[in-house]
């Protein structure tokens, strides 16, 4: 089976590792990485994003001791539109996180639209950090908390 999933993924975190898990478990990934265009116009919050180089090179070291756990193969390719690679007639599945779900069908309406079978959107639901709050790249960014949720002192700080 093949799964496609897409995102900026900046800084990884354990919330994006909970999503790979769930795609490594369904087949071989492939992964669309927003480009340098589009990953600002993704944001709900300005911010500041490295590079798609920086951001790849992140992204596979991410995924190789995930995808050799569950012996999958993962490919990353840029992403230049938010219905991006998903929308391609080879996959099976799109693994979402529940605010992308409406995006999972947008895509499917798309795939019907050029005669694919639609996609089995599997949601992912996120992963909280140690006060409650769900680890996002953005609140890593802010210096509230580190990639695994734990909360960090002085938060907001831009030290």
């Amino acid at each position: 089976m093949d799964v496609a999933l897409g995102g900026t993924f900046d800084p990884v975190h354990d919330g994006h590792r909970r999503l790979f898990e769930r795609a490594f478990e369904l087949g071989d990934v492939t992964i669309g990485l927003t480009s340098d265009e589009l990953a600002p116009k993704t944001r709900h919050v300005e911010r500041h994003v490295n590079c798609y180089d920086e951001r790849k090179d992140a992204l596979e070291s991410a995924l190789e001791s995930i995808a050799a756990e569950y012996g999958r193969e993962f490919e990353i390719r840029p992403l230049e539109a938010p219905t991006g690679i998903a929308t391609e007639p080879q996959f099976d599945y799109l693994v979402v996180s529940p605010e992308t779900r409406d995006g999972g069908e947008r895509i499917n309406e798309i795939r019907r639209e050029r005669g694919h079978d639609p996609l089995e959107v599997v949601v992912v639901p996120h992963v909280r950090a140690d006060d409650g709050d769900i680890i996002s790249s953005t609140r890593i960014v802010r210096g509230e908390i580190d990639e695994h949720g734990r909360v960090l002192e002085g938060g907001n700080d831009d030290s």
